[in-house]
Parts: structure tokens; sequence; C-alpha cells
């Protein structure tokens, strides 16, 4: 598994060495917020990819399906062996958080994921 490495703002890094990660539980995390972050209908290749925020997450009434769509995703990622925990909140300005702990095939690794707002 590869992939190259995000900078602080989300973005891609090029052109300096050592940007890819490769084979290790941070790839493995890496392909897990990529997924969390594509919006459903946002790829233009496959419009059926991706994450249903504005129906199942952060929609009205979305309370009992946001943390089953979310859940999803994640097992769902390459690389993902088991959920080990999960916790979520939306705050009052409509920002969603997930945090997570995943066995990957290269080891746990824990992140956290913030949509919205």
């Amino acid at each position: 598994m590869r992939y190259r490495a995000l900078d602080a703002n989300g973005d891609y890094q090029f052109g300096r060495a050592g940007l890819y990660l490769t084979n290790s539980p941070d790839a493995v995390r890496q392909a897990i917020i990529t997924r969390l972050r594509l919006q459903l209908g946002e790829w233009f290749v496959d419009l059926s990819a991706g994450t249903p925020y504005k129906t199942q997450v952060l929609g009205y009434s979305t309370q009992p399906t946001r943390d089953i769509v979310m859940k999803a995703r994640i097992v769902d990622t390459p690389g993902v062996r088991e959920l080990l925990s999960y916790s979520s909140s939306l705050s009052a300005s409509r920002l969603f958080s997930v945090r997570a702990t995943v066995d990957t095939i290269y080891g746990a690794v824990t992140f956290t994921s913030n949509i919205g707002a």
C-alpha cells in the first residue's frame, strides 16, 4: 500500500523525497481519512463513491444512521482488519468529529477526522 502524504492543510505534498506512506499503519490511516472526506457524488469517475453526508450523516434526523455509515466507511477501507474503538461528536456549529482506533494489516493506528463547519 502506498499513499502520497498530505500536508497540514490536507493537500498532497509534492517536490520532496520521502513524501509517500508505504506499507505502514499511517498509509492505512491516510486511506481512511481520504475515504471519509470524499463526499457522495464528488468524484466524477464514480458518482456513487463517497460518504453520504447530506442524507445520512449531517442531514436532518440522521443521528440513527451517522455512526453506522462512518463505521462502515472505516471498516471497508483496504488494509483495515478491525475497528477497535470509535467515538463521534457533532457540535452546535455542525462540526462532525470522528475518533477511532483500527487494527490494520501493518499494526494499530488512531486517527481523528473533522468534517463540516
